[in-house]
């Protein structure tokens, strides 16, 4: 106990101690992609265009192209189905398909899942009018060359 009190006086006499490094995208997003499984190196390249034309570009019309017809949805806010999901991104406008992902942090794919990490800047609620990096995922399930389930942040795009 006795050495746990003095690791508490140190801190407290070393002033501020910083408790996050900051969040930064992948410098190389097209490393991202790659894999030893040809499976898991198809399944990356499917999530990842998904991401960039139909959900970071608000197409629904491209949906189509990635997500099959029985798509299930788990974000309480977003219906299950490829046209209810199609209908969720109609209320904004189209934007310009990029040739990378947003503040893509990472892609990570075992069997037939794909996780993409994004950076996500929040407000400090310690110090007011600063802001914090942290992460958050979406998780999504591939099959027969289609997006079958997705797992969301909860709250729509």
């Amino acid at each position: 106990m006795r050495t746990l009190g003095a690791l508490a006086s140190a801190l407290l006499l070393c002033g501020t101690v910083a408790a996050q490094l900051p969040v930064a995208p992948a410098a190389d997003q097209q490393a991202l992609l790659a894999s030893g499984d040809s499976k898991l190196a198809a399944n990356k390249k499917l999530v990842y265009d998904f991401w960039r034309e139909v959900v970071q570009a608000r197409d629904p019309e491209r949906a189509s192209a990635y997500v099959a017809e029985s798509f299930v949805q788990h974000d309480p806010t977003v219906p299950t189905g490829r046209a209810a999901f199609a209908r969720s991104l109609g209320g904004a406008p189209k934007q310009p398909v990029k040739a990378t992902i947003d503040d893509l942090v990472s892609i990570v794919a075992e069997r037939d899942l794909v996780v993409l990490g994004f950076r996500r800047v929040l407000p400090d609620l310690a110090e007011e009018g600063q802001t914090y990096t942290t992460t958050w995922f979406e998780m999504l399930r591939v099959e027969n060359g289609k997006i079958a389930e997705r797992w969301a942040h909860g709250t729509k795009e």
